[in-house]
């Protein structure tokens, strides 16, 4: 059962790193907004550092005119999330790989709420950037390049089917049936850079640098020549289609490999073959299983 109701979400999109509610996120943090549809089913090249019209869609799914052109801040420091709270002491996320998956969310914020499937027009998904979780995991196959983990970035045009959800300290924005937003925002994941990351996110500093990527043998972050990690696009793929065949269609049409060019439909028929057919190995069957 489906409910009509609509929100939307100002978001706020950072780079991957330790943020306030203390989980480890290593790409940047801007503002946005989405559409939402909330449902009683249990179903993380451009900077963001600009202005873009954020859609708002009918109950059909049909773009309406942009509600607003909303600046995304990036959210740097714990202040930054303390800035964005509700009156209730929570923030929310913005779901696009992995955290599409409600268990998938829930391991990592076991207390989250209000799980629910959103619309977010103007970005698009896409695998570019090396993730040193995969290599901690033991899934990253660095001879075959398959190192890739996923982030958003700005792209006119696309729109893709998100989820989100509220935790203690992490943003979203509802907005009334009328659809006028709320005042409220929500955290996305978006495209960083190298040189951002090191200054920003280590400080400058090397030795944080290397206990972070360098020790994997990781010298570059950002890459347009690296593949999605086959475990974890596997739990991604899985956990679109169980929100349903528009998100699933969604995600394999509307998520790139690095060249920006192919599409996961793509890849999964010809350099990714066989990559729906594997099986997690037996300790993550629960953490990547959809």
């Amino acid at each position: 059962m489906t409910s009509s109701l609509r929100l939307s979400l100002s978001v706020f999109v950072f780079p991957r790193a330790p943020i306030a509610c203390q989980k480890s996120i290593d790409l940047p943090v801007f503002a946005l907004s989405t559409s939402c549809r909330k449902t009683h089913t249990s179903l993380h090249h451009q900077k963001l550092r600009q202005s873009t019209h954020i859609m708002a869609s009918d109950g059909d799914g049909r773009a309406t005119a942009p509600i607003n052109y909303t600046q995304w801040p990036q959210l740097n420091e714990e202040s930054d999330f303390e800035a964005l709270l509700s009156p209730n002491a929570s923030l929310s996320i913005c779901g696009f790989g992995s955290l599409l998956s409600e268990t998938s969310a829930r391991s990592t914020f076991p207390d989250l709420i209000n799980f629910r499937v959103a619309r977010l027009s103007g970005f698009r998904r896409v695998f570019a950037h090396v993730a040193p979780i995969f290599f901690q995991r033991g899934i990253a196959n660095a001879e075959t390049g398959e190192i890739s983990s996923l982030s958003v970035e700005p792209c006119e045009g696309e729109t893709l089917i998100v989820t989100v959800f509220e935790v203690t300290r992490s943003e979203v924005v509802p907005e009334t049936l009328d659809g006028i937003p709320h005042t409220s925002p929500a955290v996305l994941c978006a495209r960083y850079s190298d040189e951002e990351y090191f200054q920003v996110r280590c400080k400058g500093s090397k030795e944080i640098y290397y206990q972070r990527y360098g020790r994997y043998n990781i010298d570059k972050i950002w890459r347009d020549d690296i593949l999605p990690c086959r475990v974890y696009l596997r739990h991604c793929v899985l956990a679109a289609k169980n929100l349903g065949n528009e998100a699933y269609n969604n995600f394999l049409d509307h998520t790139f490999l690095g060249d920006r060019n192919t599409t996961i439909r793509q890849h999964l028929v010809t350099t990714g073959s066989g990559i729906m057919e594997e099986e997690p190995p037996e300790l993550l069957k629960t953490r990547y299983g959809g």
